[in-house]
């Protein structure tokens, strides 16, 4: 008898816990190249220059080289290449990149200086539109949730192993009543699109100032503002089967928000009394991030559908960050710049947050939690500690001009071997909406810039950046009935990767005044 495609709602059990999953942890954890555009044009290599609003979110200690008051603001346009529009993203976005200010403060003999500085700017602009199509050969994702059953890696609906893609699967499509058994669906090809929406706003105040223009000292307190979304439909054409499914579609809508807060310290000394050459160092604390989750994932053939709505908050910490950088200058008409910036991404920590309504009024205050240990050990194997390298230049043939060029590469985060893990018992896993991932590849930034001073008070600069990265994406984890190293089996679910691209251009513009 054939199975007809009986959808009902697919409920997953409440739990008491709540984590996230290392993949969906690393759109958090980076930030772009993003700033003024004069910081953009050197790209970024301004740590130890300093005398830029951009470095109180690098090096605090740049903000006590400022000897004047200022303000500013930039906007940009960016335009991603090489893709298809694919709603609701676009390829082209406005954005609103930095504003701030710097009050200055010098003493009597103007000497030294105590600073005072806030800026917004966005960390991370989320707009991104991913595609993928690819051939399967008796491979598929609801196969990944019959092998996941078939071996017994989840019990029941309750086990923080099954998935809300699970659950769409195992209640709705694999069960044949008739035979009383379960069966999977092999698949001859997958079409995968996804755009991605939002921003990181970061928020700094910071205190900085210098001693006999030889020590800069300074530290930024950061509040990090979470808006993420994305909606992606994830289609697969099934072999021809004697129930008639020619295939179904997985789509996803998910919203993530939430804040975050660190701390940034920062150094830049002139080691030689008459030389204009520094030497700077910076320390970020991790950010404490407290997120909250929602999403709706539905699984349809076209005509029929069914939906699972989830909500859930959880916490991520970030690593450590350290850098060291080194500037000089030559004359009026000359600035060099260089910086090394470390983070390893692999000691991240997913922390997995209780209900509140078990704990009294003092324990909600502060937010009960604990390490996701099983989860941190998936991440400790998947990421990677990330180096970035920072080199700049700014030549002013004429005092009112600067003309400016820099590079920037961030090694990458993602182990090219490792995979979304729907193993891992951890709430993580079990409130996971995608199966699919990408292992990004390193990025590399070339940019440039433009200067004029148009009054004694006011300047507009412009800058152009160009970024790019490709990545190896996976639809879903594989599998191997045997191991990876085991004989091979008609059971295993294995699909290759497909190389896709994030290539972005950016034009920016900032007007700064002095006062």
């Amino acid at each position: 008898m054939k199975r007809n495609m009986i959808f009902a709602m697919a409920m997953l059990m409440g739990t008491s816990v709540m984590a996230q999953e290392t993949y969906e942890d690393t759109r958090l954890v980076e930030s772009d190249l993003n700033g003024t555009a004069r910081y953009v044009g050197m790209g970024g290599a301004m740590e130890a220059l300093g005398a830029d609003i951009s470095t109180m979110s690098t090096n605090p200690a740049g903000i006590g080289l400022f000897r004047s008051s200022s303000v500013s603001g930039t906007v940009s346009l960016l335009s991603q290449q090489d893709v298809k529009k694919f709603s609701p993203g676009n390829k082209t976005n406005f954005s609103l990149d930095q504003v701030g200010f710097v009050y200055s403060a010098p003493n009597y003999d103007r000497t030294s200086f105590l600073n005072l500085g806030f800026t917004y700017r966005k960390s991370r602009n989320f707009n991104q539109i991913i595609s993928a199509v690819a051939p399967l050969e008796n491979a598929s994702q609801n196969k990944l949730t019959y092998q996941k059953f078939r071996r017994e890696i989840f019990l029941n609906r309750t086990d923080l192993t099954y998935t809300t893609v699970d659950a769409l699967y195992m209640e709705n499509l694999l069960y044949n009543q008739a035979e009383d058994m379960y069966f999977y669906f092999p698949a001859t090809s997958y079409e995968y699109n996804r755009a991605q929406k939002g921003y990181i706003g970061e928020y700094d105040l910071n205190i900085s100032g210098n001693i006999k223009n030889r020590v800069f000292l300074g530290v930024t307190f950061g509040i990090h503002d979470v808006h993420y979304k994305h909606y992606s439909e994830y289609g697969e054409k099934f072999q021809e089967n004697e129930d008639g499914i020619k295939g179904l579609t997985m789509i996803d809508d998910k919203r993530v928000s939430g804040t975050g807060t660190d701390i940034k310290f920062g150094a830049i000394v002139r080691p030689v009394e008459n030389s204009p050459f520094r030497i700077g160092a910076y320390i970020h604390t991790p950010t404490w991030y407290e997120l909250e989750s929602s999403s709706v994932t539905k699984l349809t053939d076209g005509s029929i559908s069914v939906d699972k709505e989830e909500s859930y908050k959880y916490k991520i910490y970030t690593p450590w960050k350290f850098g060291l950088s080194a500037g000089h200058t030559i004359g009026n008409f000359l600035a060099l710049g260089a910086t090394y910036e470390y983070a390893d991404y692999s000691s991240m920590t997913n922390r997995i947050k209780e209900n509140d309504y078990h704990y009294s009024f003092i324990d909600r205050a502060y937010s009960y939690s604990h390490k996701d240990n099983n989860m941190n050990t998936h991440t400790e194997k998947t990421l990677k500690g990330v180096s970035t390298v920072k080199v700049g230049a700014e030549f002013k043939p004429d005092p009112s001009i600067a003309v400016r060029l820099g590079y920037n590469y961030v090694s990458p985060l993602c182990d090219k071997m490792g995979s979304k893990d729907g193993t891992v018992k951890s709430p993580g896993t079990y409130y996971e909406t995608e199966t699919s991932y990408t292992n990004w590849k390193a990025t590399n930034r070339i940019t440039a810039g433009i200067g004029w001073n148009a009054t004694p008070h006011l300047t507009l600069d412009v800058a152009y950046q160009y970024s790019t990265t490709k990545g190896d994406f996976y639809p879903f984890m594989n599998y191997y009935e045997n191991g990876v190293d085991g004989p091979k089996s008609i059971e295993d679910n294995h699909c290759d990767a497909k190389e896709v691209s994030f290539n972005k251009h950016q034009v920016l513009c900032t007007l700064s005044y002095k006062f």
